[in-house]
């Protein structure tokens, strides 16, 4: 590991201990910065309500650190959007945000349009199928933001037990083997081309808070490169002293099968390249088999390689500002 990093690693690594709530809403008052924060969501009536409940209860009427709670939906077909305004959030659909420009499936394109759709200084995202939900994964992230003006993004970094039908998988290895494309993609990706970012813990984890400033600068992979695509950009803009990670202790959340995990790790591979070579490729696909009668049958999905601009050369969104 290179010495800047562990330098960084003791110097930008935190626990929630670190900040008490108490130092944290004196920070927000003092500064006068706004929170909002965003649930990217599709079909996820199971959990969303419960995240939105204890986020309006614990930070917004018990504690006044969040301004702001929205829930902008991707197109479920469950009850995700009616649970979570029953939960107290404001939910926007991703297709009325920007209509000028049609959306495409993915979560970064949720995430980017959701900009257009809050305000605040600081914005949080947080990942809408968690389970045993903890307001402390907010305000970890959000504290930093609000204590060190050095300090543009934060990732929280946490336990990622895996679990099979709901239960924990069995014996040692069920307790950190739930980052299977951190593991087998993204680390090893980072540690090559950009070794500076080799200590972020969760590089992948969709739970992070950034100033405005930061990310309305950056360009959005439209799929599950978001995370990546961000923290490989945000080293480049704000450098590696501007990033942080908090420990937030453990996250619990619905897995994906193989496959799908095999298309994400393509989407964070495309999203690399295109990092690395920054021109224009042909587009990618994967193909992936499924044993039917026959035998096996190859399945080939195309690969995520869109990508947003920055938020500050949306017209709509200098527009806003204006106003």
């Amino acid at each position: 590991m290179l010495d800047e990093v562990e330098r960084w690693l003791r110097a930008r690594s935190w626990s929630l201990a670190d900040r008490p709530l108490h130092q944290i809403l004196a920070a927000k008052r003092a500064t006068g910065q706004s929170v909002s924060v965003v649930l990217p969501a599709l079909d996820e009536e199971a959990t969303v309500g419960d995240i939105v409940a204890a986020i309006r209860r614990d930070l917004m009427l018990q504690a006044p650190l969040v301004d702001e709670l929205v829930v902008v939906d991707s197109g479920s077909t469950d009850r995700t959007a009616e649970v979570a305004a029953a939960a107290g959030a404001r939910v926007v659909h991703r297709d009325e945000i920007l209509p000028r420009i049609p959306a495409v499936p993915g979560k970064g394109e949720v995430l980017w349009r959701s900009l257009l759709a809050t305000r605040g200084d600081i914005v949080c995202f947080v990942d809408a199928d968690l389970r045993e939900f903890s307001s402390d994964f907010v305000t970890g992230i959000v504290g930093p933001l609000l204590t060190d003006a050095d300090v543009h993004l934060v990732k929280a970094m946490y336990d990622r037990p895996l679990t099979v039908s709901g239960a924990s998988a069995p014996g040692p290895a069920g307790a950190g083997q739930g980052g299977r494309v951190t593991e087998l993609m993204a680390r090893p990706l980072l540690n090559m081309h950009w070794p500076q970012l080799a200590g972020f813990v969760q590089p992948l984890g969709g739970e992070y808070a950034a100033r405005r400033s930061l990310l309305e600068q950056l360009p959005f992979p439209v799929g599950y490169g978001v995370e990546l695509g961000m923290l490989v950009d945000a080293l480049h803009l704000v450098g590696l002293n501007a990033l942080a990670q908090v420990d937030v202790g453990v996250r619990k959340h619905r897995h994906q099968d193989g496959q799908a995990l095999g298309r994400m790790a393509a989407a964070i591979y495309r999203t690399a390249q295109l990092r690395l070579a920054r021109g224009h490729l042909i587009r990618p696909s994967l193909t992936q088999f499924e044993r039917g009668e026959d035998g096996f049958e190859p399945r080939t999905y195309s690969v995520d390689t869109e990508e947003r601009p920055p938020m500050v050369e949306i017209a709509e969104y200098a527009h806003r500002k204006v106003a």
